[in-house]
């Protein structure tokens, strides 16, 4: 008889190159424990794989006849070496790969798994292309630096996570006052706030452009270097959602093969950053059928592409919300989108809610006041979000936020029929400062007959980097200047008696840092100073937003 191993090995010590060695966790399943050989799925994660979650993750692997190897990256939990987030994460993941591959237990076939920090450090190790690695699954995946904060500096609440991720353990948010945090000026010794240093926060905000220093992390501009099938799972509230549908797309436009191209997958639901946990996010509730057997979508991928199984469904499958139902697609962005531009109008005074502000689909005719106000970085405008990173925003009520006289509003009438919108969202604007460099914001809301004005998605832009994140330059007092805001994405059916809204001010504090309009270096310095800002709606410049409408 055969010698039979033990469902776990805990604790397996794989070596690095450098000669650091992870911790790992291995699930086996009763083929593997009876000395056959199974595919491998590796999660390689900063979060402690030593947790309940993961038993009940990896067993669930095991059962469906997979080795699941939970692994600690370096400098966490019980591996060796110093934790620096993202660095190290490549070539460890290539080493890991290739050393699952040699074991007696593995047929020779890996897929890689993981959600946030874990999904994005897959891709870190695709682009090196490991010999052994066949698919991944890779879940609210993080983009390359300044895609989802496009401000030259972290967003204030990731000091949160560095501080979640401090040490080898994680540690309680909760210990610390964040919002006093967040206040704190300059940015740079912001983490002076919490209690600890953190190193890696002030290295961070000391490369306020796109540098060497963060081109060794991207991976956003490698997609022909990804050789595997990929599939990508998202929910329009994750707050790090706008990568998922983006690397999608690129991986059908621009992976290497054919084959490549066609055995991508997306998948995008009405959640959060935990994705498929509940139906309900703020005051919202999507349904039951919002919640789906995500585990069984999971095996069934690794069984077609580590397996050799057959799966002939569509590539892509939506949630669409208003509606609440699923829907099965060919491709992201929709092939029969209608791109419709509704024009931003008023006569000068689209100042909160109460003021004139109209979307149009006519074009304006002639000469229009520009609407005006004050953008003061001491009283920045709120982004309603709990006050740690664990979701940052969602489908947020901002009718109160809307009162505020340095918010611009505006409003369609209410729709005689139901309007479908799926697809990347853009606001474009004619604006000017004051002030040497400033930030734009721009934000899509349904607007409920009750009042209750639903955010759906939002972006912003930070006037230095206009033209890019390589070479900042500020702007000349008063001169109108043309920016695309970039709005991430949505699927949403406005209902019959809705409203589409545009949201425009300069803050949206704190998931995007205060610009102090100074034109400073950023990060760096406290004073700071109101600049009086203007959007213009007229002939000359029709200020727009651009929505991806289906028709029905």
């Amino acid at each position: 008889m055969p010698t039979l191993r033990p469902a776990i090995l805990f604790d397996q010590r794989v070596p690095m190159r450098d000669t650091v060695t992870l911790s790992a966790d291995v699930y086996l399943p009763s083929e593997a424990q009876d000395g056959g050989q199974v595919p491998a799925v590796l999660m390689r994660t900063p979060y402690v794989k030593s947790q309940e979650a993961q038993l009940e993750v990896g067993r669930a692997f095991a059962r469906a006849g997979y080795a699941y190897v939970a692994m600690d990256v370096r400098g966490r939990g019980d591996s060796d070496g110093v934790f620096v987030p993202y660095f190290n994460d490549g070539l460890d993941g290539y080493d890991a790969i290739e050393w699952l591959a040699t074991q007696a237990w593995c047929d020779g076939k890996v897929g890689t798994i993981g959600a946030s920090y874990p999904g994005r450090i897959q891709w870190l190790t695709a682009v090196l292309q490991p010999l052994h690695l066949a698919a991944m699954i890779s879940i609210v995946t993080p983009s390359d630096p300044f895609v989802e904060t496009p401000t030259g500096l972290p967003g204030p609440q990731h000091l949160c996570w560095l501080h979640y991720t401090s040490g080898r353990v994680n540690q309680p948010m909760e210990s610390v006052e964040w919002a006093q945090v967040y206040d704190h000026l300059p940015l740079l010794t912001m983490d002076e706030r919490t209690g600890r240093e953190i190193p890696r926060w002030r290295e961070d905000v000391r490369h306020a452009r796109l540098d060497d220093y963060w081109q060794a992390i991207c991976y956003q501009d490698k997609f022909a270097q990804v050789r595997v099938p990929v599939f990508h799972i998202s929910g329009w509230y994750d707050d790090e959602q706008i990568g998922t549908p983006l690397n999608f797309l690129g991986m059908t436009t621009q992976g290497p093969t054919s084959e490549v191209r066609a055995a991508q997958r997306l998948l995008m639901g009405p959640w959060g950053h935990r994705v498929n946990t509940t139906s309900k996010l703020g005051e919202v509730d999507f349904g039951p059928q919002s919640l789906i057997d995500l585990r069984g979508e999971q095996i069934r991928f690794f069984d077609t592409h580590l397996r050799g199984n057959a799966d002939d469904r569509p590539p892509a499958r939506i949630f669409v919300m208003g509606e609440n139902v699923w829907r099965d697609e060919h491709e992201w962005p929709l092939a029969r989108t209608e791109w419709l531009r509704f024009y931003l109008r008023s006569e000068g005074s689209a100042n909160s809610r109460y003021g004139d502000g109209w979307l149009s689909v006519e074009l304006p005719f002639g000469d229009h006041l520009p609407s005006g106000y004050t953008y003061d970085p001491a009283r920045p405008v709120p982004f309603i979000t709990e006050a740690t990173s664990s979701q940052i925003g969602g489908p947020d009520d901002y009718a109160a936020v809307q009162r505020r006289d340095d918010v611009l509003v505006y409003v369609t009438e209410a729709l005689g029929q139901p309007l479908e919108v799926t697809g990347p969202v853009t606001v474009e604007l004619y604006v000017s400062s004051s002030a040497p460099d400033t930030d734009f914001t721009a934000m899509l809301f349904d607007v409920h007959p009750s009042g209750f004005a639903q955010r759906l998605c939002d972006g912003m832009v930070r006037m230095r980097f206009r033209d890019g994140f390589e070479e900042p330059s500020l702007i000349e007092r008063e001169k109108v200047y043309k920016i695309t805001i970039e709005c991430w994405n949505t699927s949403h059916v406005f209902q019959h008696r809705h409203a589409i809204g545009v949201q425009i001010a300069s803050s949206a504090f704190p998931k995007f840092d205060r610009n102090l309009n100074t034109g400073e270096e950023l990060g760096t310095t406290t004073g700071m100073l109101a600049a009086e800002q203007q959007v213009f709606a007229d002939e000359e410049h029709p200020s727009c937003v651009i929505l991806p409408l289906i028709p029905r």
